[in-house]
């Protein structure tokens, strides 16, 4: 039977959803493929051998093999992405640094391009959005500031978004899957209000899903209290902020943590200015974090 490739939509209940063509297939893996360790991730590429059609709507298929990726994120986890949207919303929760920082050092080592989202612009407090466009325009993290509730600055993400495979992450309740539908109405993801008792979203999305919009696709993922920085080592939290390298040269040990060393260029560049205070405050952060994950797992 001949071979047909897929992208894999999303996994749920441990099906995956193919999308080939204008059908959807729901597939099961091969059993070659449990037998050696695999990866399959919402985005993938794969091929499958489809099955007997059970019905005018019902097609099934056997996944085969994973094609290569382009890129991959852990968290949340998603392969073969165009654009990494990192959402927040500028009150109810209040917006984070170190959380975006987080997503974007995630998506920097995936090598993914990101932008910044800040929705209920209607909610924010002064000066917010001048003060995060200051910090990551410059780096070239471009900034849209919109309400998915009144529709205000939809139509410039919208066209942002256009064509390509995207991934909207972060926190819960800042208003992800309303975006989304702000973007496109057909979409109708489940929203929900936050929590005042734990600051959240009360109804939260469970998986990745990509949906198709406008000559591409677009994906809601899980929300998250707190991100934790698994498996990261300090060389790549340095890596993951693209301001450091153009001032590394100033640094008199290479390698150079920025931290404790006499002659830092990175440190220089924070003291004057050139690098913002509150992207070095989190990558303190989370070299602290880092070391406390090791210390925990026993690694050295």
């Amino acid at each position: 039977m001949s071979e047909l490739q897929g992208l894999v939509l999303k996994n749920y209940n441990g099906y995956y959803y193919v999308q080939v063509g204008e059908v959807t297939y729901t597939c099961k893996v091969k059993g070659k493929m449990k037998q050696n360790r695999f990866s399959l991730a919402t985005g993938d590429q794969v091929l499958l051998e489809p099955g007997e059609q059970k019905g005018a709507c019902a097609y099934e298929g056997m996944i085969k093999k994973v094609l290569p990726r382009k890129n991959f994120l852990p968290r949340p986890i998603m392969a073969n992405l165009d654009l990494f949207v990192v959402t927040f919303a500028c009150a109810t929760p209040d917006f984070s640094f170190l959380l975006a920082d987080k997503l974007l050092a995630l998506a920097e080592l995936a090598q993914i391009p990101s932008i910044l989202v800040l929705n209920k612009l209607d909610q924010a407090p002064a000066g917010l959005v001048d003060e995060v466009r200051a910090v990551y325009e410059p780096l070239g993290y471009k900034v849209f500031a919109i309400s998915a509730q009144s529709g205000t600055g939809v139509a410039a993400l919208r066209e942002h978004l256009k064509g390509k495979i995207c991934a909207f992450g972060g926190p819960s309740g800042v208003g992800k899957s309303s975006t989304i539908n702000a973007i496109d109405s057909k979409v109708d993801l489940r929203t929900g209000e936050v929590s005042e008792k734990i600051g959240r979203g009360k109804h939260t999305t469970r998986f990745a899903q990509l949906l198709p919009f406008d000559e591409g696709y677009i994906a809601d993922t899980p929300g998250f209290g707190n991100l934790l920085l698994e498996g990261m080592e300090q060389e790549q939290a340095v890596a993951a902020f693209r301001e450091f390298a153009q001032y590394e040269g100033g640094c008199r040990f290479c390698p150079c943590s920025h931290t404790h060393e006499p002659v830092c260029g990175v440190k220089e560049a924070v003291a004057a200015g050139q690098i913002a205070a509150s992207r070095y405050e989190s990558y303190l952060a989370m070299l602290e974090e880092i070391r406390l994950l090791k210390e925990k797992e026993g690694r050295k």
